[in-house]
């Protein structure tokens, strides 16, 4: 298992009251391969830094995720597949260094 965060910008005309129910739904794919969902952050509505498929606004939202690569792939795939879903991003967060100073 690794730890992912995916940063989603959804279209900002659907209602933000159903932004975390909708993601929660997606992320079903992790949570039926074993995988978890530490926490999502829905930021709300949000200038963009250009223009995305002719808006200049989005509601933004971070998840933390554990799960397998395969996976995080298959949910980057359902989420493109939506159409309310303008953008996806899925990094693997750098880990912590302790420096010993």
């Amino acid at each position: 298992m690794r730890a992912y965060e995916l940063m989603v910008l959804i279209d900002p005309e659907i209602d933000e009251r159903t932004v975390e129910p909708t993601l929660k739904k997606f992320l079903e794919v992790v949570t039926k391969d074993g995988g978890t969902v530490e926490n999502i952050d829905v930021w709300g509505r949000r200038k963009t830094a250009y223009e995305i498929q002719k808006k200049s606004e989005a509601i933004y939202a971070v998840v933390n995720f554990t799960a397998e690569p395969a996976t995080s792939q298959e949910l980057d795939r359902v989420l493109n597949i939506n159409e309310t879903i303008m953008r996806t991003k899925i990094i693997r967060p750098e880990e912590q260094k302790v420096s010993a100073e």
